[in-house]
């Protein structure tokens, strides 16, 4: 390439040709603490990595093998823009099986990974101006694709008396003529709240005097509930609004699956087919692998999901204690998902020996990550402060090493 130096030609400013709508996107804080905590490792440092919220197990052996299968008789190349009608049929009857819920094959879709189904999903229907209740704390994805697509997302505070879940009452309150879409995550990323069936039936009661309303229903951690009421989902629980409601959900956590990348959704026939004509134009197909390893994991044996289920709900009551046993720092145990949502309020104000003052939970989060190499993400990157998040998809010794690192650098606080 000539520089412009030598040509006389004027320096092109790509930031020039970025969109307006880029301005207003947020970069992943979730990503930014993993690469963050992968540059400490590389330069030979032990981080405690409670960011990141993956299964550390690996995929089962039976879906390994469907895989390499698949490979081995040409399931390699392109297939149905949004899945395969065998794993459109394994979903289901994973969705009548576990939920109750009856799909036929044109009311189902596959993307990669259920981020991407949700994206599709707003695409497709939001206009500008629309608006989209998004209870906090949220995934940090959904207010930031909710702007991508044009819409406008309303943040509703859930408050940890209330489990971090949304009120009907409130619900009434944000519900607007402009109110496209309600978000359910059940449990919750990143608290682990879990709504009951009583809660979804009041959260119900509102949304049918709102029939323009639609419903997306994030059920992708459903098979980690530490609860005896198990699980419950809105189209479930409220069949007059099964029209309306996109249940989504994925093979990435239940299974182990979270590079494989495959999402899928149940919901209205019209809504799954405008979700495929957007995906035909943007990515086509899910990966075929993926796919025909996706319908062992649903249709093969499913003993190993209630393993994985008891050792998370054994990290989360170690986590639980070790850190309700560190001065400044408090937290519940979650009723589903792997994650604690800690709160951090009595260490804000503080500050090390030779350090400035700890003013907010990213500051908190990104001392700890400078002296102590504990990786964990600050609150406000989920809508509620002062807290963070940690995961304890990762082993007992480490989540042990990980809370004593903490305990001592809260400790060196003044």
């Amino acid at each position: 390439m000539i520089p412009a130096t030598i040509t006389g030609a004027r320096a092109f400013d790509i930031k020039a040709a970025l969109s307006a709508r880029l301005g207003a996107l947020a970069p992943n804080p979730i990503t930014a603490a993993m690469i963050e905590a992968a540059q400490l490792r590389r330069q030979g440092r032990m981080v405690s990595d409670f960011s990141i919220g993956e299964p550390d197990f690996d995929t089962p052996v039976n879906i390994q093998d469907a895989a390499a299968k698949a490979m081995r008789h040409g399931a390699t190349r392109y297939t149905a823009t949004d899945g395969t009608p065998e794993l459109k049929q394994a979903i289901g009857r994973k969705f009548e099986r576990e939920n109750r819920l009856r799909y036929e094959p044109g009311q189902i879709t596959v993307g990669s990974g259920a981020k991407h189904v949700i994206f599709n999903a707003l695409q497709a229907t939001l206009d500008p101006g629309d608006e989209v209740i998004v209870p906090a704390p949220y995934w940090t994805t959904y207010p930031e694709v909710v702007k991508l697509c044009g819409g406008k997302p309303v943040i509703v505070d859930c408050a940890r008396a209330n489990g971090f879940k949304l009120r009907a009452d409130q619900l009434a309150v944000a519900l607007s003529p402009r109110t496209k879409w309600i978000f359910l995550n059940s449990p919750s990323n990143p608290t682990g709240a879990t709504y009951t069936r009583d809660e979804l039936r009041a959260l119900a009661d509102v949304i049918v005097r709102h029939p323009r309303t639609l419903i997306l229903s994030d059920d992708i951690y459903e098979h980690f509930i530490y609860t005896n009421g198990g699980f419950a989902t809105i189209a479930e629980v409220a069949p007059e609004l099964y029209d309306r409601t996109l249940t989504v959900n994925g093979a990435s956590k239940t299974y182990a699956m979270t590079g494989w990348r495959i999402g899928y959704a149940g919901g209205p026939a019209p809504l799954i087919r405008a979700i495929a004509n957007i995906q035909s134009q943007a990515t086509s197909n899910p990966c075929s692998i993926s796919q025909a390893a996706a319908v062992e994991a649903l249709d093969g044996p499913q003993d190993y999901v209630a393993e994985h289920r008891e050792t998370f709900r054994q990290r989360r009551d170690l986590v639980t204690t070790l850190i309700n046993e560190i001065p400044g720092l408090s937290c519940d145990a979650p009723d589903g998902a792997f994650y604690v949502y800690v709160d951090c309020s009595a260490i804000i104000g503080k500050a090390p020996p030779s350090g400035v003052l700890i003013a907010s939970d990213l500051e908190f989060t990104q001392y700890l990550l400078r002296e102590a190499y504990v990786s964990v993400v600050h609150g406000a990157a989920f809508g509620l402060s002062p807290c963070f998040r940690m995961s304890y998809a990762i082993s007992e010794l480490d989540i042990a090493e990980g809370c004593r690192r903490m305990r001592d650098a809260c400790a060196a606080l003044l």
